[in-house]
């Protein structure tokens, strides 16, 4: 095991953001987010961990998580758990050919011309690693309150 050693600059913030701000750029795969529903709410805790959704800081579009942001807007939850990053940075691709460009994503989710199901696989630069990494090793841990409506 390694760990992951990246720009921290590209983190502009974790908090709790209302789902009518952040922004898809890709349609989802429904079978999937009904698992993740089912999921999370095979939980009896008052409370559930889950990975923040990675957003665009300037345009709140989701680079990575649309599944989670999915599932959680249907179980109800009001504001949901986001890692801002900085999407202009040369730290971060939105696949290893980059067939796509960030701001053609950008696009894609300010017009609702959604993206097929996993269009991208945005990465990072690892600094320990000197490799291109998931984008979601940079998304926090989150505690959301079994209460759907935070």
């Amino acid at each position: 095991m390694h760990s992951i050693e990246f720009d921290k600059s590209i983190i502009k913030g974790v908090k709790l953001i209302s789902v009518e701000t952040i922004i898809t750029h890709e349609q989802i795969i429904e079978q999937k987010a009904d698992k993740l529903i089912k999921y999370i709410e095979s939980f009896n805790y008052d409370d559930i961990i889950i990975s923040s959704i990675l957003c665009c800081s300037k345009s709140f579009v989701i680079i990575d998580g649309h599944h989670r942001y999915s599932a959680l807007k249907k179980i109800g939850y009001k504001e949901i758990p986001v890692t801002l990053l900085d999407y202009n940075s040369n730290q971060i691709r939105t696949d290893f050919q980059e067939k796509i460009t960030k701001n053609q994503i950008i696009e894609h989710g300010i017009n609702g011309n959604l993206l097929t199901p996993k269009s991208t696989r945005h990465l990072f630069y690892s600094s320990s690693t000197k490799n291109w990494e998931p984008i979601i090793l940079l998304s926090s841990l989150f505690k959301l309150k079994g209460s759907k409506n935070l």
